[in-house]
């Protein structure tokens, strides 16, 4: 890459690629860690699948609802002073996970690597803005992009033989390697960098991450208990107390956490929409497919291994790939497309997803992954072009919010949705059979559904799940659509990171 700006040395921008490109394979593969290891997990701890789901959840809760609050300090305290922060509270935080001796405490653990997780990803992006300017950025945070993908694609196959070899705790492990090595080479490499010196919005920090822990909290209360429940009921309305409120205090604010006029600009919540769209498109299947597959269909690892490399390989080329098409074709074009590929792959995957047979789901699934690649490596850069780069932390929190909260958001819902759905499908039974039955199979747990419903046959579960997620993925393909169509809507014109506003000072 040829460097893009006259401030930072030429060996400093590739230590800071460097460096915050480890963050971005550290952190997926801390997300899937979780989903890998519960099977073992449960095995040890004899914990029910809901107790055992907090493992990722208290991960992706903290880690989404502080990531805006990380951007605002890094703005403010410094972006290498909050990077390393970060990532060596990263490292400290995956020991605690380590050598945790019961469950409570590897969830307490795994909440606090979600915290230093939203210091380092918030913090870095920013730093690398300021390190690349003009067509560099763009280079940079299509190789960011490509790098995050990675991790998801890679991450559960490099878990799965880490857990065979070496035991649960070498696969959350590894992830804090990855993170103690970015904190090594950011000490060295990264300039500190600051934005807006204003006062801290403390107010915004707090009722913002309450709203979205309160959100997270109601829809997994509500994939566990229903919309009956008066928790599940007290969760939603605190969220929406806590929406108003959280506008009249930033209203108020001379420097706020979130500049809402922001979302009076088009490109700005055009480019919010593109996390929202790939998590709808891809990374919820990087979770529901697997447990589908291995635990209620009963393939082999080997058979869903490549099923799922057939999904995520795409993003392992198309996204830097992407970003040279884009110097032609325009950002927007590129992302639309696919969207369109994406959502055309999921309505595709649906024909054969009630009797799921590896020759007929390797091509849509190749599909789907191209669709999600191609936005994957521009939605980074675009994420701090409509900003200028003193506000790139902000710009960046908020973009990262989005993704890692709606990651957990989505997974939630989705989670509570195909529970519902294949609930609907069961054998009549008692409604607390119904329901426990439900979860298991969503998690993948086939023998204790049936447990629960010993009057049921394997077929008859199996044929329940799979009708399920053919109507899951449909209403995925309609998501994804809506998405698409909203972001033609607002970006409509060429946008370029290498354009952006961001450079201006």
């Amino acid at each position: 890459m040829a460097p893009g700006s006259s401030q930072v040395s030429p060996a400093a921008q590739r230590g800071a690629v460097l460096s915050v490109c480890l963050v971005a394979l550290a952190l997926p593969l801390a997300f899937s860690a979780g989903a890998v290891v519960v099977p073992s997990l449960g095995m040890q701890q004899q914990a029910t699948p809901l107790a055992l789901a907090w493992v990722t959840n208290a991960f992706m809760l903290t880690f989404g609802s502080l990531l805006l609050a990380a951007g605002a300090l890094a703005d403010r305290l410094g972006r290498r002073r909050v990077f390393l922060a970060g990532t060596a509270g990263f490292a400290v935080a995956t020991l605690g996970v380590c050598l945790a001796p019961d469950l409570p405490w590897l969830d307490v653990a795994r909440g606090l690597q979600g915290v230093a997780a939203a210091a380092a990803l918030a913090a870095g992006t920013a730093a690398l803005a300021h390190a690349w300017q003009g067509p560099g950025r763009a280079r940079a945070f299509a190789l960011l992009g490509t790098t995050f993908g990675a991790g998801l694609a890679l991450g559960p196959l490099l878990a799965g033989a880490l857990l065979q070899v070496a035991g649960w705790r070498s696969v959350f492990a590894s992830s804090g390697v990855l993170a103690l090595l970015a904190c090594a080479i950011g000490w060295r490499a990264l300039q500190e960098s600051r934005g807006d010196r204003v006062r801290l919005d403390v107010a915004g920090m707090v009722l913002f991450s309450l709203m979205l822990a309160a959100l997270t909290i109601a829809l997994l209360w509500l994939g566990e208990l229903g919309m009956a429940a008066a928790r599940v009921q007290i969760a939603f309305a605190l969220c929406a107390l806590l929406v108003p409120l959280f506008v009249w205090v930033e209203r108020r604010q001379t420097a706020p956490l979130l500049d809402l006029s922001l979302f009076a600009q088009r490109a700005f919540v055009g480019v919010q929409l593109l996390p929202v769209a790939t998590c709808l498109g891809y990374v919820v299947l990087l979770v529901v497919l697997p447990l589908q597959l291995l635990g209620v269909h009963g393939q082999s690892p080997a058979t869903v291994g490549l099923q799922m490399l057939a999904l995520s390989a795409p993003l392992l080329v198309l996204p830097l790939q992407a970003a040279r098409w884009a110097q032609r074709w325009g950002n927007a074009r590129l992302c639309v497309l696919g969207l369109l590929l994406c959502a055309h792959g999921l309505w595709w995957l649906s024909r054969h997803a009630a009797t799921p047979s590896p020759l007929q789901w390797f091509a849509p699934l190749l599909l789907i992954g191209a669709g999600a690649a191609l936005p994957w490596g521009l939605m980074d850069g675009l994420s701090v072009s409509v900003v200028p780069v003193r506000q790139a932390g902000k710009a960046a929190g908020m973009f990262g919010t989005v993704r890692v909260a709606g990651e957990g958001i989505a997974l939630a819902a989705v989670t509570a949705f195909l529970a519902g759905l294949i609930g609907q499908r069961l054998p009549a039974a008692w409604p607390e059979a119904t329901a426990s039955a439900s979860l298991y199979l969503v998690t993948g747990d086939l023998h204790a559904a049936q447990a629960w419903m010993p009057h049921a046959t394997v077929a008859e579960l199996q044929q329940a799940s799979g009708q399920a997620l053919v109507v899951l993925l449909r209403a995925l393909s309609v998501l994804t659509l809506g998405c698409a169509s909203a972001l033609y809507a607002l970006l409509g014109g060429q946008v370029s990171p290498a354009q952006g506003v961001a450079d201006t000072a």
